[in-house]
């Protein structure tokens, strides 16, 4: 007498339910993990700007004629409200970031407008809008 091998429809049915489980939970959490990761793009390219902006100031006694940092793969940097004793550097944003959006100014208050929160004391990173 042969025995039967292999799945029965039952079974393979059971695996696709558990995989499809762990695909609904793993895949936000891996888009907002990439997320957050370019979003280090805006806060670090802030930092060094509001860096460089000093460093001119400290040469020249005026804000005025700043660089403002150049823009990266996910962000465009732009400095406004430029004057001799102040400046604000935005980074917005651009393809699947394009509804982020982070400033800094003179006196180094930050300020953030994200789908994840909206804060103008810190820089929302995480989800829940967590700086």
């Amino acid at each position: 007498m042969k025995t039967a091998r292999g799945f029965t429809l039952i079974e393979l049915m059971i695996v696709i339910v558990v995989i499809s489980i762990l695909m609904a939970v793993a895949i936000p959490a891996y888009t907002s993990y990439v997320t957050r990761g370019k979003l280090i793009e805006a806060t670090s390219g802030l930092s060094e700007g509001r860096v460089k902006m000093e460093q001119f100031f400290q040469d020249n006694r005026t804000y005025t004629g700043g660089p403002a940092p150049a823009a990266t793969t996910n962000f465009t940097f732009a400095v406004s409200n430029l004057s001799n004793t102040s400046y604000t550097i935005t980074a917005t944003g651009k393809g699947s970031l394009s509804g982020y959006s982070y400033s800094i100014n003179e006196s180094n208050t930050k300020s953030s407008n994200t789908p994840w929160g909206n804060k103008t004391s810190c820089w929302v990173i995480k989800k829940g809008g967590e700086c």
